[in-house]
């Protein structure tokens, strides 16, 4: 890959370490605006919200009139919505502010993806979307770490003071690199369909492998994450753990996707992608059935690693098919794949509240793992199916 990955890689783990800042700042927050940590959760909500919707508009933006130029203009929304969230003076105008920064970071990860669609041969692409995975986590790792360690030792507004900077930079190297490569390479660019976006969309929504994709991703969303959000609560209930251990124990998860980033080329040449999508949902099914009989710190954190490597090879699966699900508009196609994957969260989360009221923690658990297992023999099943087709 040139130049523009790294660019748009470094916009990523931006845009990451942005989605998961307020993971250590809700306190702060609390603590300076003089209301409950509850309330101050309505900047998460905005951001998550806006993140999730605008992401439709983003995928035909990216179609008709360039990805890296979309990513661009997502990265310029970014910059002035923490600007101003550094510079909010209350919890509402903070709240608003988030908005405007998840309406610019939806475009970033999503568009970048289809741009990595365009760029690489198929029998390439899982690889380069692992690389590209590995800046995102990275970002999220850090940006926790990074937002509560300037909060205890200077100010919570410092970190969007720093995002403000970084973003505005990033929208001048990316307009640059756009213009530097966009004559050079004019020849290798978006697939420009005549079809309105409200066209594409219902053209996606009407193909019966596009369904299998969206529906996958969907539940893996709804029974992934649905059910770790409680990972933590789990630990506190069970251990009795203070917040900062628990926050360095669902760290793992993410070293986990790194580590599934390192190894994925070697991975590839073994398990092949029907390999990659059983071991991922076996992987995810020994994670939620044997979370709940470790008993130690040290063994909840080697587990969370584990989760994170099954997710991660399941999900760039997923990425890796979804890139070509709609190949003429290839960007408006992954922002129908990112809704599908918020929404399945959305969904999950609350449904996995109301689970654990009835059920409890550890069986819910065994039905969110033995649910994986059960999708993942589905997908494989579908990946038959379309490979004896094609």
């Amino acid at each position: 890959m040139d130049i523009r990955f790294f660019v748009l890689a470094t916009a990523a783990f931006l845009s990451g370490a942005n989605l998961r800042v307020f993971d250590s700042l809700l306190p702060n927050i609390a603590t300076e605006f003089h209301t409950s940590i509850a309330t101050a959760s309505l900047v998460v909500a905005a951001f998550t919200f806006a993140y999730g919707l605008f992401q439709i508009f983003y995928g035909p933006f990216g179609d008709r009139y360039g990805r890296i130029k979309t990513v661009s203009a997502a990265t310029t929304i970014v910059a002035i919505g923490s600007l101003g969230s550094a510079v909010a003076q209350d919890l509402e105008w903070l709240t608003a502010l988030r908005f405007l920064s998840g309406i610019g970071a939806a475009g970033i990860i999503p568009v970048s993806l289809a741009w990595i669609g365009d760029q690489t041969k198929y029998a390439e692409r899982q690889v380069n979307l692992g690389y590209f995975i590995s800046f995102i986590l990275m970002g999220q790792i850090l940006g926790p770490a990074l937002g509560g360690a300037l909060a205890e030792f200077y100010s919570w507004r410092i970190i969007f003071y720093f995002f403000s900077i970084t973003f505005f930079f990033m929208t001048v190297i990316l307009i640059a690199v756009d213009h530097k490569f966009r004559s050079k390479y004019e020849a290798v660019k978006p697939s420009i369909t005549s079809d309105s976006p409200i066209q594409t969309y219902q053209k996606i929504l009407k193909s019966s492998w596009c369904q299998t994709i969206l529906i996958v991703v969907f539940f893996e969303g709804a029974l992934f994450y649905g059910s770790f959000a409680f990972i933590g609560a789990w630990i506190k209930t069970e251990l009795d753990l203070d917040y900062l251990t628990i926050g360095l124990l669902l760290s793992g998860f993410g070293f986990g996707g790194v580590i599934y980033t390192l190894s994925i080329t070697r991975l590839q040449r073994v398990l092949g992608e029907k390999g990659f999508a059983m071991t991922g949902a076996c992987l995810l099914f020994l994670f939620f059935v044997g979370v709940q009989f470790m008993n130690s710190t040290p063994s909840i954190g080697v587990w969370c690693v584990l989760g994170g490597f099954g997710f991660y090879i399941l999900h760039n699966t997923l990425q890796t098919k979804a890139t070509e699900m709609y190949p003429k508009a290839r960007g408006t196609a992954i922002s129908v794949f990112a809704m599908c994957l918020f929404g399945g969260q959305a969904v999950g989360t609350l449904a996995f509240g109301i689970m654990t009221s009835i059920l409890g923690y550890s069986l819910s658990f065994m039905c969110a793992g033995v649910s994986l297992l059960m999708l993942g023999l589905f997908f494989v099943k579908k990946l038959n199916t379309q490979n004896r087709a094609h």
